[in-house]
């Protein structure tokens, strides 16, 4: 009985400090959605048209591209605790920042230091969890840093709801001083504040001090997270051992006949891109436009993107389920057929489209018919795409390069993140029904490629990856 309440103990602790590092995810998602709310207070606030509120959402993912960049060096040359702390602050400050510009300029610039930090915790996360986690809970512990980055989308939108019901329906009204969006940017603080304090007083990764040559922190930490029951002194070995033979991947490593990289590398940069270019940031950044556009009111609007986020959590449960059961190819296959019909069907019903006394409206049955369908991709993305991408990345490379593939297939990612981000209001403006057409054109292209290119990976050593 005690061996079992010690065990229990132990691993509570371990499952405490493991959330705690997941906040970080919970803030990535957060930001990096929030914006979905103010975005049409934003462009009535300052009078900007769709190619200026597209830089100003989509800016934020090149400084994510740069926090992700550099959040790996600083965690090395900081430890890893602190670098969240850094990232934490960051989070802080540009929500204050983006609650009170001045103007859409010094907001575009608040938008990019919250992307630094949003790359920060997108790298911070998983390489703290990765390193303290014991072996046999590794994979379900992982796995809290995709749940919270959903959890944090589906947060905000309530938060943006509740928000704008408090300001009579209208993100522009003033409430407590402020318009209504302001608060929406605003409220990232506390989550933030929250990350700071955890980061603050959860033990520095194992490895991280054994990189410092601090053995003896190293060992009381390692004794905290692996249990009475783990020899400690080989333990230590084992992380100097690796330490001193590790070699870190290059660039030139990743060359190749192929268009000058190695077919691999290639194809985990088209898996990222393909897992943007489907469109599923236009649904959490833009929802809420989205369908003021097709004659939806502000506040109802906010209701169906909380929604589609409670959505994605499911779908993300059904993955995490699902992933090692019937493997990554078949449900990457399985979300690409249900995106492209989903988002097929979206388009059609966005066509009916018309004006009604000045004012979009989507008829009857279009109006249920989109909804559902949008609802659907989203479904479909997050039991495929949303987590069996990140599974791939992590597992198909070579050891010998997969940390530099990897940064390499991260950082298409964030660039085609970008381009669709940045796309989406001028192309909506010109043609919303062809452009969810678009979309679901790169959903068939993505199962054409999956079929042809992709290589099952489940039940697969690391090892005979290549």
């Amino acid at each position: 009985m005690a061996t079992r309440d010690t065990h229990q103990e132990h691993l509570g602790h371990v499952v405490f400090i493991t959330a705690a590092a997941a906040i970080g995810g919970f803030l990535f998602g957060y930001d990096s959605s929030v914006i979905n709310g103010a975005v049409v207070g934003i462009q009535k606030h300052f009078a900007v048209g769709p190619v200026e509120i597209g830089i100003v959402v989509a800016i934020a993912l090149l400084g994510s591209a740069v926090g992700a960049w550099t959040g790996g060096r600083l965690a090395d040359r900081w430890g890893r605790t602190r670098t969240m702390q850094v990232a934490a602050a960051l989070f802080a400050i540009s929500s204050i920042g983006q609650m009170l510009p001045f103007t859409v300029y010094d907001l575009a610039l608040w938008r990019v230091l919250a992307g630094v930090a949003i790359g920060m915790a997108s790298v911070l996360g998983p390489a703290y969890i990765a390193e303290v986690a014991p072996p046999a809970y590794r994979g379900r512990l992982g796995s809290f840093q995709q749940l919270a980055i959903v959890l944090g989308i589906a947060v905000s939108q309530l938060v943006n709801y509740v928000i704008a019901r408090l300001a009579g329906g209208d993100v522009n009204n003033p409430l407590w001083g402020l318009e209504a969006w302001q608060w929406m940017l605003g409220a990232c603080v506390v989550p933030a504040l929250l990350y700071w304090l955890f980061a603050a007083n959860i033990p520095e990764s194992p490895r991280y001090l054994v990189m410092a040559g601090r053995d003896q922190q190293a060992r009381k930490v390692l004794a905290e997270v692996e249990g009475a029951g783990v020899d400690l002194d080989v333990r230590l070995r084992e992380i100097h051992q690796v330490l001193r033979t590790e070699e870190k991947p290059t660039l030139r490593d990743l060359r190749g006949s192929a268009l000058g990289l190695l077919p691999i590398v290639w194809v985990g940069i088209i898996l990222s891109v393909f897992q943007q270019f489907v469109g599923i940031n236009v649904i959490f950044y833009y929802s809420s436009v989205l369908w003021q556009s097709v004659g939806i009111t502000q506040a109802n609007s906010l209701l169906i993107s909380f929604s589609s986020s409670v959505i994605n959590i499911i779908g993300t449960f059904i993955a995490i389920a699902l992933v090692d059961r019937i493997g990554r190819k078949p449900l990457l296959l399985i979300g690409s057929a249900g995106m492209a019909v989903s988002l097929a069907t979206a388009a059609w019903a966005f066509s009916a489209a018309e004006t009604v006394n000045g004012s979009p409206q989507l008829p009857s049955p279009q109006g249920p018919i989109a909804l559902v369908a949008a609802n659907a991709f989203v479904l479909f993305f997050a039991l495929s795409w949303g987590v069996v991408v990140w599974v791939l990345l992590g597992e198909m490379f070579p050891n010998r390069i997969r940390a530099a593939a990897l940064g390499v297939a991260a950082s298409a990612q964030w660039i085609a993140n970008w381009a669709i981000t940045v796309t989406f209001p001028v192309l909506s403006e010109w043609n919303l029904p062809l452009t969810y057409a678009m979309y679901a054109g790169f959903a068939v292209l993505s199962f054409l490629f999956v079929t042809r290119w992709v290589r099952e990976t489940k039940g697969r050593r690391l090892e005979e990856m290549g």
